[in-house]
């Protein structure tokens, strides 16, 4: 009997590709996806790694299949963009040994900058997609996934939504296939597959064509388990998949079910069956009407987003508020309960002590033009620091920033800066800062180094001196890149020192040429790191209630209505001292110790 335990959507993702013998697992991490490749790392059989980003993960894996070793990439679906040029061509070329791509879609945009639908990449690339539904198959497709992938010679992407990578349920584990089992297949030298040159990729184009047809016969088949029809009330027929399953069968538990695991290609078969079957038919899907467009386009009559949002998550109570309004379920006895609505708002706000803060402070004093990125100091865009102006992509501060230039000239270019944290450089703002310096841009340039890819939960990249697993790595200086690619004015600061940052920034930003600041302080939640408290108050004597200190959101500072003085919150307060500096009346002081 095989062991059962309750695992994560992300963990039993892992699990899988462990299972399956997969040799090779890489990533860039991104919320919702990153626990996949963590707990991958705990496979001392599977070689696993950071990478700088999602295209180079992509092209790392694409290389370890075609020299034949089992192989998953992991991203969120932001990612898939950035890794959409490779994927675009290894649907062409195929693969050698089985290729996954687990791509996390976040539905209401929890930790995302859009809620783009990665069924579309699927349909794009004409690339078979498998969506689970719990942990469970979370684990089975990932295996199915590399079968699938190795038997029609394709990638295949495995679409998780934030609810299904974040759930726990119960797992069936196994024992990973014996290395003799495992399919580790030669290298594949076959110029004429991977040499995706013009005469060669046009005959992969009428491959891919018959490869399409070839998975749809074989998505109809119920005995792939990639369909799953359950009659009972024919009155009401639902089709879905994906989370959208779980929360239709609470709502619905008594109509009948058409669960997709294959989500591309549709098995326009077996679909047929069921809506002519059923008296009538919804679809059910988060985000776009994908499932519905294509069912209404093969002449079929199913209800979608004529009474289902296409915009954020779905959720029980969506579904059953939308049933009723379409008329369905007056006669049946619906669960009810009721959700307290009165909760405390809790705006995202920057953790006490750090990094991120002093800087965003001094460049909304000196009121800078700021072009922000992706990382917890997108935080430095809300209230009360408000300093950042635009964040659009991974990497793309610095190239904005030397857009304000080519659009407004260098005079604009003195009053403005891109700012940018140490991963997502080495991700994507590299080639911007390269692009400044062989166009002849002003732009002035900060790195945010906190030593950690913070938001996403404490990763290495390549500026923390450790890889994946905890081993010593090449520590990359920001510095020393700087100056090699023709910077000349590169500075490094403490991000604390308010009023060196200050100087740096002003002169900095008046240079005639490219600047590179690097401001320095590890996020204060890293594991080890050694940091001086200072017992902080405030001396109401010397506090007029001025609330400047308020001014750079630390969640440890608050100001008393009764009192009409700023007090801080010892049970929140790391003794920064950023607060001591911004205090013109040296009202926050250390705290007198008593004998």
């Amino acid at each position: 009997m095989s062991k059962k335990e309750l695992l994560l959507g992300n963990f039993a993702v892992a699990r899988g590709a462990y299972e399956a013998g997969a040799t090779v697992a890489t990533a860039y991490p991104g919320t919702p996806s990153t626990e996949i490749t963590e707990y991958i790392a705990q496979y001392d059989k599977i070689n696993s790694e950071w990478s700088t980003n999602e295209k180079v993960a992509l092209e790392v894996a694409i290389g370890a299949s075609i020299a034949g070793s089992r192989s998953i990439v992991s991203m969120k679906h932001v990612g898939l963009n950035v890794a959409a040029d490779p994927f675009m061509t290894v649907t062409y070329t195929g693969v050698n040994s089985g290729l996954v791509i687990a791509v996390a879609d976040d539905p209401s945009m929890h930790s995302s900058q859009n809620e783009q639908d990665t069924r579309y990449f699927g349909m794009a690339g004409k690339c078979p997609v498998l969506e689970p539904s719990n942990s469970q198959e979370c684990k089975d497709y990932t295996k199915m996934a590399f079968e699938i992938s190795e038997k029609f010679d394709t990638p295949v992407i495995l679409r998780l939504t934030t609810r299904i990578s974040h759930s726990q349920s119960i797992v069936s584990l196994e024992d990973r296939i014996t290395d003799e089992e495992i399919i580790s297949r030669p290298y594949d030298k076959n110029p004429d597959k991977y040499i995706s040159a013009p005469a060669n990729a046009r005959k992969r184009r009428v491959i891919i064509e018959e490869r399409l047809g070839k998975l749809q016969e074989f998505t109809n088949n119920p005995e792939n388990n990639l369909i799953n029809v359950e009659y009972n009330d024919k009155a009401i027929g639902i089709i879905t998949s994906g989370a959208s399953y779980q929360y239709a069968k609470e709502v619905c538990p008594n109509a009948s079910f058409f669960k997709l695991g294959m989500v591309y290609p549709l098995p326009k078969e077996a679909i047929t069956e069921f809506v002519n079957n059923c008296d009538k038919v919804y679809v059910i899907e988060e985000l776009e009407p994908i499932f519905e467009k294509e069912i209404k386009s093969w002449g079929l009559y199913v209800i979608g987003k004529e009474i289902f949002p296409t915009i954020g998550e779905l959720s029980p109570e969506i579904i059953r508020t939308c049933l009723k309004e379409a008329g369905e379920l007056e006669s049946k006895s619906l669960v009810t309960y009721e959700v307290q609505e009165d909760l405390p708002v809790r705006p995202p706000v920057l953790c006490p002590g750090c990094h991120h803060r002093g800087p965003f402070y001094i460049l909304k004093k000196l009121k800078l033009n700021v072009s922000g990125d992706i990382g917890c100091y997108t935080l430095g865009g809300v209230p009360p620091l408000s300093a950042i102006d635009t964040t659009i992509c991974m990497g793309a501060s610095i190239g904005m920033a030397h857009g304000f230039e080519m659009a407004k000239g260098k005079e604009f270019a003195k009053k403005s800066v891109a700012v940018i944290g140490d991963s997502t450089f080495w991700h994507s703002g590299v080639t911007g800062l390269i692009d400044i310096v062989y166009n002849k841009g002003n732009s002035t340039v900060i790195v945010l180094d906190n030593s950690i890819t913070a938001m996403t939960g404490h990763q290495e990249n390549p500026s923390t001196g450790k890889t994946l697993k905890g081993d010593m790595a090449p520590q990359i200086d920001f510095v020393a890149l700087g100056k090699a690619i023709g910077i000349k004015r590169v500075v490094e600061v403490d991000a604390y020192d308010l009023e060196k940052l200050e100087e740096v920034i002003k002169t900095e930003v008046n240079a005639e040429e490219p600047s590179l600041i690097i401001t320095k302080r590890p996020c204060i939640l890293i594991k080890g790191v050694k940091f001086e408290y200072k017992d902080l108050q405030v001396n109401s004597e010397k506090c007029n209630g001025c609330k400047l200190c308020l001014r750079i959101g630390c969640p440890a500072i608050s100001f008393n209505n009764e009192t009409k003085k700023a007090e801080i919150n010892k049970s929140l307060c790391v003794g920064c001292g950023l607060c001591v500096d911004v205090c013109k009346r040296s009202a926050i002081e250390l705290k007198e110790k008593k004998d």
